[in-house]
């Protein structure tokens, strides 16, 4: 009976070894039918037989082993030239040692075809990776891999090297192939490669066609592609072998992501997306048109922010006007003063410096010291069009037309185009023209001096701005408050704005509409103009006015004056062309324009013009309205904080104050302040928590009021209680070399919206936090307010209002909803 047992036991023992090395290995006794599938050891990938969307084809392939997911997200294809037309194919190794692949006719239709002799005993496994390596079972060398094999995806813990003896130098050297459509995996007409010389980059070729490239390698990031981390891509010239290593990492390997070439030639940048079970991309070669290579033709530069998207480089012209107006522009624009070479002195040629650009192609490099040698070295050569010098590659000149030029919003280049001394500032010109100018300025100013003294006089005597709207209450202005604030007429913001177009109204404030519009000497401006259906406006309006006129920070938005005149008020601010963060933030589309590295120096910045609120500026002001909405961002993405209609000022001794007409926006405001209408520096970091966590979630508050929680801070406590904050931020940012200082701002966060203000750290201590490496040196947070209580409606607050507000039936209290 023991015997037997044991014999048993042997005889299990084998059949599950047998399975496992099956599971793993494919070898001269174990084959891989068209019915099974191998497994990598971290049940990460699966390589197996699959048909193609709208296809009866098989192909063996490797995919993302995903649990319960709607598709196959194929990363290889073996017979991707010969696909199997019955379900019979079988992968095994072959008598001489290579992977083959067959059909159910036994012939075969595809082999590793190694040239080196290899023996019957080779074993091909599925790696963690995801590359599928033929090993000698002697050795254990890997003498073939699919790494290396035409993908159309790139997998992280790639590593590829180069010969750079027998690569191809100044050419691509093919990486990835393109399937041929959707349902097609054979070879399509995309391939992209890396060129080494004469500037490392990669290239997306159609046919024989550039399409697309990245721009070149500085030594940590490829310029041309200012999205992608530093951190993504290694390229490493070794000298002494003469090869070049390219490897791409992912710091968090439990992430799933990897760069895919789509058959219409787009390389994009997948990841799954745990919560929404699906695959997501976070980033993509063709953003725009303007990524399609040569778009604007030689000379022509492209923005897609722009409209049309391309424009001549200043100093050049259009070569054909009618293709231009047509929209076509890949003839590209012709020089219109042509260079003096050689000569030299004050009528020489120049340079224009030109920021944020991706680099031209066809570039050749120049020995230099500095930047003002490379300047040198291309003035005196005839054929050098432009220079650039950035960090990392140093001096690089064109002496071929500038193709493939492109605008960026942040990060590119500085590129350096020559120009005929004509066609830049000539500075005895320039003394003629600052004369001129001083004269038109100095009878202009006096013509206004005197106005305004009249008009100062005329005021001094008892004119009274008075509410014509829904109240009869008279507003006495001190006009000495707004003695070093420019007046605007009436009819001039009326022109500037298009008769306050609806086609120019860029959204709404605390008390009326902003209108974008242009003064006549060009200047962009936003005008906020006070609406007449506002019960609460007029004070508003007067308070936003005394109080930001002495404001004067980076992170705040610069009023340029205002205008009371009859029934109307208004405010002129400096214009803002990213508009508000809101509008990118919770923008699918739009909020791939904000990276974390973009985001944290937003957040960064609200931060500094808060400090400088609370406790920098010569008054102590509390906010009271802080939100996505009220962000602005400059052309460089730099936060201003605008919108002062509900502030406060404290005086400097004073920590709080009391209020029965609170105002604010429904979600943002502490729990004290809507309660029990206590508002403090608190109330504003309570905000700024709130605000926090919008911009790593990419979600508004009130997104959350149709689910489950009740709101965003209900659901990031849960998270952070389940040890599960990862689940909380945007998929766009979700980046593994960024997710420590991510959750760190949402512990940040969390410490900013907790219940009682006294827990809650003060802005310059949340400034000093920012700076702190370890999240475990924080403060771990209590639970937020409103997790447990119910929020009272606006119309129960307006009612509580009613019943303990004061008697002069103005106090009323306000919530104006996102």
């Amino acid at each position: 009976m023991e015997t037997s047992l044991l014999f048993i036991l042997l005889f299990l023992c084998c059949v599950c070894l047998k399975f496992i090395c099956a599971a793993s290995n494919i070898s001269t006794t174990e084959f891989l039918s068209d019915s099974e599938t191998l497994v990598s050891s971290n049940g990460r990938f699966k390589i197996g037989f699959f048909s193609p969307t709208n296809s009866t084809h098989r192909y063996a392939g490797i995919w993302y082993n995903i649990e319960d997911s709607d598709t196959k997200e194929v990363v290889w294809v073996a017979n991707r030239n010969t696909p199997i037309n019955d379900s019979f194919g079988v992968l095994k190794i072959s008598e001489d040692g290579n992977l083959q692949l067959s059909d159910g006719q036994n012939m075969t239709v595809w082999s590793s075809n190694i040239s080196q002799q290899a023996n019957s005993t080779s074993v091909a496994q599925l790696l963690d990776t995801g590359n599928l390596v033929l090993l000698s079972s002697a050795s254990k060398m890997i003498m073939w891999q699919s790494f290396e094999h035409l993908p159309d995806s790139l997998l992280p813990q790639t590593n590829i090297t180069l010969n750079l003896l027998t690569a191809n130098r100044s050419d691509e050297n093919p990486i990835l192939r393109s399937w041929k459509s959707a349902s097609d995996p054979s070879n399509g007409r995309f391939r992209t490669g890396l060129i080494p010389f004469p500037i490392t980059e990669f290239v997306t070729r159609n046919d024989d066609k550039t399409y697309w490239r990245s721009g070149p390698w500085n030594g940590s990031r490829f310029l041309g592609v200012p999205y992608i981390s530093a951190e993504v891509f290694r390229i490493i010239f070794n000298g002494r072998d003469d090869t070049l290593d390219f490897s791409y990492f992912v710091a968090n390997e439990s992430l799933l992501e990897y760069f895919d070439l789509n058959y219409d030639g787009n390389i994009v940048l997948k990841y799954w997306d745990d919560g929404g079970r699906k695959w997501e991309i976070g980033w993509q070669s063709i953003e725009s048109d303007c990524d399609v290579y040569g778009k604007c033709g030689p000379f022509g530069r492209c923005n897609p922010k722009d409209s049309p998207i391309c424009s001549c480089l200043h100093g050049f012209e259009p070569k054909s006007i009618e293709e231009w107006s047509e929209g076509n522009w890949t003839n590209g624009c012709v020089r219109r003063t042509q260079l003096l070479c050689g000569l030299t002195g004050r009528r020489s040629d120049g340079f224009l410096r030109l920021q944020h650009m991706k680099l031209p192609h066809y570039i050749t490099f120049e020995s230099a010291n500095n930047q003002d040698d490379c300047r040198r070295k291309c003035l005196e050569t005839c054929s050098c069009l432009a220079y650039a010098y950035p960090l990392g590659i140093e001096c690089m000149i064109w002496d071929e037309n500038l193709m493939d030029i492109q605008v960026f919003s942040a990060d590119g280049a500085d590129l350096f185009i020559r120009l005929a001394h004509s066609e830049l500032d000539d500075p005895s010109n320039r003394n003629t023209k600052i004369i001129a100018i001083i004269t038109a300025v100095s009878a202009t100013a006096f013509v206004v001096l005197m106005y305004c003294l009249w008009k100062l006089v005329r005021q001094r005597y008892g004119k009274k701005i008075t509410n014509m709207e829904t109240r009869s209450v008279d507003f006495e202005v001190d006009q000495a408050e707004f003695k070093d604030l420019p007046l605007f007429e009436f009819k001039e913001l009326e022109v500037a704005t298009g008769n306050f177009s609806e086609m120019n109204k860029l959204g709404r404030g605390g008390f009326g509409p902003v209108y974008k519009g242009k003064l006549e000497n060009g200047q962009v401006i936003a005008v906020k103009r006070l609406s007449r259906a506002s019960g609460q406006g007029l004070q508003e309006f007067m308070n936003e006015v005394l109080l930001i006129s002495k404001l004067q920070h980076k992170n705040l938005v610069k009023l340029l004056g205002c205008c009371v005149e009859r029934e109307e008020k208004l405010l002129v601010y400096e214009y803002m062309p990213n508009k508000s963060l809101d509008a990118l933030l919770f923008d699918s589309h739009q909020r791939k324009q904000l990276d974390w590295k973009k985001r944290f120096n937003i957040f960064n910045g609200i931060c500094r013009g808060l400090l400088y609120l609370h406790r920098d500026s010569r008054l102590k002001i509390i906010h009271r309205d802080l939100k996505a909405s009220n962000i602005l961002l400059d052309e460089e993405f730099n936060p201003k904080i605008s919108d002062f209609g509900m502030a406060r000022i404290f005086e400097n001794n004073q920590d709080q104050a009391n209020t029965l007409r609170v105002v604010g926006t429904y979600g943002y405001m502490s729990p004290e302040y809507a309660m029990e209408g206590r508002f403090s520096e608190k109330s504003d970091v309570f905000s700024l928590g709130v605000l926090l966590l919008e911009i790593v979630s990419g979600r508004k508050n009130s997104s959350f009021l149709n689910d489950e929680s009740l709101s965003l801070l209900t659901y990031a406590w849960k998270l952070w209680t389940e040890n599960d904050t990862l689940s909380m931020i945007d998929p766009t940012i979700l980046y593994p070399c960024f997710n420590g200082e991510i959750l760190k701002c949402i512990q940040l966060g969390l410490l900013c919206v907790q219940e009682y203000p006294e827990d809650r750290p003060t802005i310059s201590t949340l400034i000093s936090m920012l700076d702190v490496n370890d999240v475990m040196d924080l403060p771990h947070p209590t639970e937020p307010g409103f997790t447990h209580r119910k929020l009272p409606s606006s119309d129960e607050i307006l009612q509580s209002s009613q019943e303990h507000g004061s008697i002069n039936n103005v106090s009323l209290t306000e919530f104006s909803g996102r």
